[in-house]
């Protein structure tokens, strides 16, 4: 059996300082053969860059899968290529930097990772999901059965259509984006794990991550604002999948909700993403 723990959406610094400090504990605690964490909102809470993917990935993480915020950062553009283990969505046009899937190897086989993004209520030039599936399904198919998917999605319907459309293709698709986790853990009748969201690796005393009061003032004024990120309790959430190696098949799925680190001073970690992203404005 081999076992993939996936962490949601890592908000700014406090979520993924956190994410860092508590890698090796909950590895060890799920047993974990293959770590995947989403870090599309991990510079200040809009993108990612280089110097955070490599400190993740030296924290313990396998991949990093990200999102409709994959080029927020400036710096993204010259890294991507170089970094397979960062993946982007599979359903980019051709010609757009960095890759969508990768395969790696483990001591218990091969494990694969495909990065997609739902077109509802997104960006409207990306392929159709489905098709881009179809085809890095197909391809990855090859090479490895144990396959998990991140769907980067706003709505439920979408995320749950092509996770039953993946059905007894591939092991695992989770989805993230909405950064709230859900409680539909299942696995599908031919043998695919599912969880609509992960949900993030964030503070909780925030609106998704953000601080409180900029946001309500937003919906409020509908003027323009900059959201920091918050300070305070950060919890990490995401999901623990068990596979059988030779099929494919996932055999069990559960939902994590770890605690994280708590900032000592919010204000002070506040400061601190601000200055690390001053482009944080909606």
């Amino acid at each position: 059996m081999l076992t993939i723990l996936f962490l949601g959406d890592v908000v700014g610094e406090p979520g993924r300082s956190a994410l860092i400090t508590r890698l090796p504990e909950l590895k060890e605690k799920y047993d974990a053969d293959f770590v995947v964490v989403n870090g599309e909102n991990a510079a200040g809470g809009r993108g990612i860059t280089g110097k955070i993917t490599i400190d993740l990935l030296r924290a313990g993480v396998s991949v990093v899968t990200t999102g409709d915020h994959i080029w927020d950062q400036k710096d993204i553009f010259g890294y991507i290529d170089t970094e397979p283990r960062l993946l982007r969505p599979v359903n980019y046009p051709d010609g757009a930097p960095g890759h969508g899937a990768i395969v790696l190897d483990t001591s218990k086989g091969k494990v694969g990772v495909i990065n997609v993004q739902a077109r509802t209520f997104m960006l409207p030039i990306l392929e159709n999901p489905f098709h881009a599936m179809a085809a890095a399904v197909t391809k990855m198919h090859e090479e490895t059965k144990v396959i998990l998917v991140d769907i980067h999605g706003e709505t439920t319907s979408e995320k749950i259509a092509i996770a039953r459309f993946l059905d007894g293709k591939v092991s695992a698709v989770i989805g993230t984006h909405t950064h709230v986790q859900t409680a539909d853990e299942q696995i599908f009748p031919r043998g695919t794990a599912f969880l609509c969201d992960a949900g993030m690796c964030g503070p909780t005393n925030s609106i998704l991550g953000r601080a409180v009061e900029p946001i309500v003032q937003r919906f409020i004024s509908n003027l323009p604002a900059s959201f920091p990120v918050a300070g305070g309790e950060v919890r990490l959430r995401g999901a623990v999948i068990e596979i059988e190696e030779t099929t494919g098949r996932a055999l069990g799925i559960v939902r994590v909700d770890e605690a994280g680190a708590l900032a000592t001073n919010a204000a002070a970690t506040q400061s601190t993403v601000a200055a690390e992203n001053e482009c944080n404005t909606d």
